[in-house]
């Protein structure tokens, strides 16, 4: 039988070694989760909404646990861990309070004044596909959303956070949910193309990267099964003619360096209007240049490494071939001497089409610098892009920001004067080769949910 083996990214320890479950295991969760589906869609919105404040409390009480659990999978900041576990548990919270109200029946009328009823009713079990660098909000934000519409959910997690993974069942469990209604699956590629065409599979979600997205999307369109898809970006945020150069500078480097710099939705293309370049890019560069690398466990680091070596690979190729096609490093770009995937923080300038920096993303923190000749032409960058997930817009004039965001950022989130990754009241998702569909702010209990219509007489 195959195996997976984890390992500590900070110091290139084995963590643990899973084996791989056979085709025929995996059917029979999905099997198990269904018929615990039946029993768990008789219940009401509200009576769903216990468990889900349960579940958020006990995240919380076992927050170090999983946050170090995080920590020595992925290299994440153990302080982010305790903030991914905080923001975990908020979306229970928000799904428990909100979910019966956003799910309630909506009266309708039809035809010559008679009465209709829109109702949205569960499908299924649905497969949930998630990625590494978020190992529990990434399936939270599915698992919490679906729980409430009233679904079962099937979990194949990245490899390498294969713990983090099976921890958050067994806390599900433990908080009172029905055993066999949250499964979490060790498989392979082929064994997940398969369970994508079972026939108690009723709609697939995944998030990742654009490739692998086009691959689940295609297996699923062949089964006629619905999918949501969170893929990747390279996010632009512009320093307009007029922005505020330390809140400009502050939330950048925020943005480029959150979560080691390995987030979707973190700020990698900086695009700077000539007027403010020079002042921009000094200020960036120096605050880049001060950040400390080192242990995720010291609450002093401010950038850890990367999630492996596999990714530590990517990037240090990515960068390079940028440079060797006429970028300029400005800080960083010079790996380490030490054990441990780490990449320094790295900023690079004169960043142009047909590079890496400017055409891919870089899950790393790698900064790509970009300049514009004014506003207008700021705006016409960053929508030069294969991706729409996010971006931001540092301008002091906020009515401004509001318009290019509202009617020209061709986008699915846009940060004004600000940084942030999520947020259980807003809606997340993108367009084009980001992806579609959404999640939060109600929109995720809705996207498998069948929205039956009932005609009345």
């Amino acid at each position: 039988m195959s195996t997976i083996t984890t390992r500590n990214p900070a110091t290139g320890e084995t963590l643990k070694t899973y084996d791989l479950m056979s085709e025929s295991e995996a059917m029979k969760r999905v099997d198990a989760a269904h018929t615990a589906f039946e029993d768990w869609r008789a219940l009401s919105h509200a009576d769903r909404a216990p468990y889900l404040k349960k579940i958020a409390q006990k995240l919380r009480d076992n927050a170090d646990e999983l946050a170090n659990l995080m920590t020595r999978e992925t290299g994440k900041l153990y302080k982010d861990g305790l903030t991914e576990v905080e923001i975990c548990a908020a979306i229970f919270d928000y799904t428990a309070e909100n979910g019966p109200d956003t799910l309630a029946d909506e009266e309708r009328t039809h035809g010559d004044g008679q009465r209709g009823i829109v109702t949205y009713q569960p499908i299924g079990v649905i497969y949930s596909i998630q990625p590494w660098n978020f190992p529990l909000y990434q399936p939270v934000r599915v698992l919490a959303a679906n729980l409430m519409t009233g679904n079962a959910c099937v979990l194949k997690h990245a490899s390498i956070c294969t713990g983090s993974g099976l921890r958050l069942r067994e806390l599900c469990i433990e908080a009172g949910l029905p055993e066999e209604l949250f499964q979490v699956l060790i498989i392979d590629h082929d064994v997940s193309d398969k369970l994508i065409e079972h026939p108690k599979v009723r709609g697939v979600t995944m998030t990742g990267s654009d490739g692998a997205g086009r691959h689940i999307g295609s297996v699923a369109a062949k089964a006629l099964k619905k999918t949501v898809l969170e893929l990747g970006s390279n996010d632009a945020y512009l320093v307009l003619e007029n922005a505020d150069i330390e809140t400009a500078v502050k939330y950048s480097v925020m943005g480029r360096l959150y979560n080691n710099g390995e987030t979707c939705v973190s700020a990698k293309r900086f695009v700077v209007t000539d007027a403010v370049y020079d002042a921009f890019v000094d200020a960036f560069v120096k605050q880049m240049q001060a950040i400390q690398m080192g242990d995720p466990m010291d609450e002093n680091t401010q950038l850890g490494p990367l999630s492996s070596e596999d990714q530590f690979d990517t990037v240090r190729q990515q960068v390079e071939e940028s440079v060797k096609n006429g970028a300029k490093v400005l800080c960083g770009g010079t790996v380490p001497d030490r054990t441990g995937a780490f990449y320094p923080a790295t900023v690079l300038g004169d960043v142009k089409p047909g590079m890496p920096a400017y055409d891919d993303e870089i899950f790393g923190p790698v900064a790509s610098v970009i300049r514009a000749k004014d506003d207008e032409d700021a705006m016409r960058i960053a929508n030069d892009s294969r991706y729409g997930l996010g971006g931001g817009i540092f301008c002091k004039d906020e009515e401004h920001a509001l318009e290019l965001a509202r009617k020209h950022f061709d986008t699915g989130m846009v940060r004004i004067n600000s940084f942030g990754a999520a947020d259980p009241n807003m809606p997340f998702g993108g367009v084009k080769d980001s992806g579609y569909g959404r999640e939060h702010g109600g929109f995720g209990m809705k996207e498998f949910a069948n929205a039956k219509a009932v005609f009345l007489p």
